[in-house]
């Protein structure tokens, strides 16, 4: 993976002024829909929103989108996974197909961003419970069965995006159960020019607001989503569905081999950050 060769100059003050500005007003009509209209409209209407309120996200912020892969479309009963790198991964996946994301509860407490992710339908899983994976797990299968597409960070945790760690596989279950497919994607930020970029990272103890500041301050950021071909889970075990789409992602990344295979720490929950 490339870095950066070396500093970069942030945007004026001004134009971060402007896209503070134009994300705010977006988020509070995003509140609005989510509180106002999304009570009397249809799941395919719900999720064109969604589409176009995400992508119209990345605009303001001067992200640049494009995705790879995947030119057959999505199948019946399928779970994304996907590495995890920031707040911002939540608004690309649904750019590209509106998903429920499996998230752990901390998220909730997210300034807006909480808000946001909770009103559309996002599935919240408190690691402090081990009873609370059954719980998700149930409410997995029953969307699955409904037709939703299912999100998924295995990891449990953000990396900088120069590193993939091991994936938890619990919440791998459900989709197998439902004889689903899993989706592998990879998830890239970069500078215009290819460089690796850690604009959009939040990571450590970084706060939700210094990594917003972070990406407000670069100038331009492009995110590609590299999607793998979905694979059938049925009959097979979560380690080795973990294990498959880990591969797809390592290499989709062009990291350096690690000497993971199964990447099964210990098989608890997983979720946003």
């Amino acid at each position: 993976m490339p870095h950066s060769r070396s500093p970069r100059k942030p945007t004026p003050v001004l134009v971060r002024g402007v896209r503070l500005t134009r994300t705010v007003v977006h988020v509070f009509q995003g509140l609005a829909t989510t509180a106002f209209i999304f009570p009397f409209a249809g799941h395919g209407s719900r999720n064109r929103m969604v589409q176009r309120w995400s992508r119209r996200l990345l605009r303001i912020l001067s992200v640049e989108f494009e995705h790879t892969g995947l030119q057959a479309g999505f199948p019946e009963r399928v779970l994304i996974v996907a590495n995890h790198i920031s707040w911002l991964d939540i608004f690309v996946l649904n750019a590209l197909q509106p998903s429920r994301f499996i998230a752990k509860s901390d998220v909730k407490r997210w300034p807006v961003i909480g808000l946001l992710v909770g009103s559309v339908g996002t599935l919240f899983v408190d690691r402090t419970r081990r009873r609370d994976a059954a719980r998700i797990s149930a409410q997995i299968e029953r969307a699955l069965a409904a037709g939703d597409v299912i999100a998924l960070f295995p990891e449990g945790t953000t990396t900088a995006g120069r590193e993939l760690l091991p994936f938890h596989g619990s919440l791998l279950q459900p989709v197998i159960a439902a004889e689903g497919h899993v989706l592998p994607a990879a998830i890239r930020y970069t500078h215009i020019d290819g460089d690796h970029s850690d604009a959009p990272a939040y990571v450590g103890d970084m706060s939700l607001v210094a990594s917003f500041g972070q990406l407000l301050r670069a100038r331009r950021t492009r995110v590609r989503l590299h999607l793998g071909v979905p694979f059938a889970t049925a009959g097979r075990h979560r380690r080795e569905v973990a294990a498959e789409a880990r591969r797809f992602i390592h290499t989709a990344l062009e990291l350096p081999e690690d000497g993971t295979e199964s990447g099964i720490p210990g098989g608890g929950p997983a979720g946003a950050r």
